[in-house]
């Protein structure tokens, strides 16, 4: 008897441990499946000793830079996580000037960072616009040669912007590229509210505000409602999504179009049908 007493402690303490290690099993996974989808890592990290290395630092800081942020509220939310002044936040957002470029908005790339504490504002959009050419090196471009005349990388991004602000999700970006790039071609006049939002943000009023109707009448080279043709950059920094859809719209005759109070697209081919949309679902 006592015998069979000792094998079933034995069976309970065997037990016992193997419930410790499931829920070890568990927890690590949960925190990893964590990981990769709320700060958006690449599942392919996780293979690597580096990731796990870096997440060990206490002087690496994990940023998660959104698609669609200006590059002034990039450099916000990376001087809270490095402890940058203003002057460092201020050299982050003209880095284009130290590199002697055009305005590089719309390359700092949107993706989840491990960037060391100490970093300098040069480094770390390095960094992004390091990915950047990475990332959009993997797309597939139209081979047209009326295409190429006027799709150019600096028009690419600049309507991938707005195709990133306007949208509501991955499944318009392709349907509005393709109303864009008809305007573009027929000579129209581009009327994206996001350009305004854009040509009227601040730091103190807000960078997205609504747009008003006398909105439309801002004096700036980026009132699309004003000015034909492309506004002189990018009004954001475009995710992967959206930049692949500004290479590849859509096939459409549509001209306008319109998201409804549930954030569905609706789109027309004439001023008449979209005013009607207009009267449908508003």
């Amino acid at each position: 008897m006592k015998k069979r007493k000792k094998a079933r402690k034995s069976k309970f303490f065997l037990s016992g441990k193997f419930k410790l290690l499931l829920l070890f099993f568990i927890l690590v996974a949960g925190g990893l499946f964590y990981l990769v989808f709320h700060f958006g890592f690449d599942p392919a990290l996780l293979t690597k000793l580096s990731f796990y290395e870096n997440l060990a630092n206490p002087s690496i800081r994990i940023i998660k830079v959104e698609a669609g942020l200006r590059k002034e509220e990039i450099a916000e939310m990376v001087a809270e996580k490095l402890g940058w002044d203003e002057r460092e936040k201020q050299n982050f957002v003209n880095i284009h000037l130290a590199l002697n470029t055009p305005n590089l908005e719309g390359r700092y790339f949107p993706k989840t960072y491990m960037i060391h504490k100490d970093e300098t504002p040069s480094e770390v959009s390095a960094t992004m616009f390091q990915e950047f050419s990475k990332q959009t090196a993997k797309i597939l471009k139209p081979k047209t040669s009326k295409a190429k005349q006027i799709i150019n990388e600096d028009a690419v991004i600049t309507i991938a912007s707005i195709i990133q602000r306007e949208s509501n999700g991955k499944n318009d970006m392709k349907l509005i590229s393709g109303i864009i790039w008809n305007r573009i071609w027929s000579g129209m006049k581009l009327q994206m509210d996001a350009t305004l939002q854009y040509a009227k943000g601040s730091e103190e009023d807000g960078w997205w505000e609504p747009v008003s109707p006398a909105d439309k009448k801002i004096k700036s080279a980026y009132n699309t409602y004003l000015h034909k043709g492309f506004p002189p950059g990018a009004i954001a920094n475009p995710g992967l999504s959206a930049i692949e859809a500004a290479y590849n719209p859509q096939k459409t005759d549509c001209l306008f179009y319109l998201h409804d109070k549930k954030r569905q697209i609706h789109c027309a081919k004439t001023y008449d049908e979209h005013k009607k949309n207009i009267e449908k679902y508003y």
